[in-house]
């Protein structure tokens, strides 16, 4: 698996993060989807990754600065020929490290509380994430689970 910054331009990525938002839809009330666009994702505060295996998108991850030493995980997906082999734990080692080297002592995510985001949850809770209050601009929302990880100093 090679992990990129990617610039999203290319088709496969535009058909997974497509993918990934029509399934938020599928699964939680439209005032409760904080996934973001391809515009959104191009912003200066979000470095975005995608994960490759020769040709082939595997999946991709997101991290945004939110200043003061706290990144947000956002757009964590893996494409459906490739769950359950290690994609999302390597970009999330990939992003905790970048997130490390840019001097952030915590990172945050949000995801849904609905049984179908029950294998992220327990992603990210292998990973030490604990559930914390809304950070950032998040509301508490019944439809919403937010966590956190302290990293520790550089």
């Amino acid at each position: 698996m090679e992990i990129i910054v990617d610039d999203l331009t290319g088709p496969e990525i535009a058909k997974l993060l497509n993918d990934h938002a029509k399934d938020m839809f599928r699964h939680t009330p439209p005032e409760s989807v904080h996934t973001l666009d391809i515009e959104a994702l191009r912003g200066p505060d979000i470095t975005f990754w995608s994960v490759w295996s020769e040709n082939e998108l595997m999946g991709c991850g997101a991290l945004k600065d939110l200043g003061g030493g706290h990144g947000e995980l956002k757009s964590m997906r893996t494409a459906d020929d490739h769950i359950r082999k290690g994609v999302a734990a390597k970009i999330l080692n990939h992003i905790e490290a970048v997130a490390h080297e840019m001097g952030m002592t915590r990172l945050s995510l949000e995801t849904g509380s609905m049984s179908a985001f029950e294998p992220a949850r327990q992603l990210y809770l292998r990973f030490g994430f604990t559930e914390c209050a809304p950070f950032a601009d998040y509301e508490e929302d019944p439809n919403s689970i937010h966590m956190t990880k302290e990293l520790g100093v550089n």
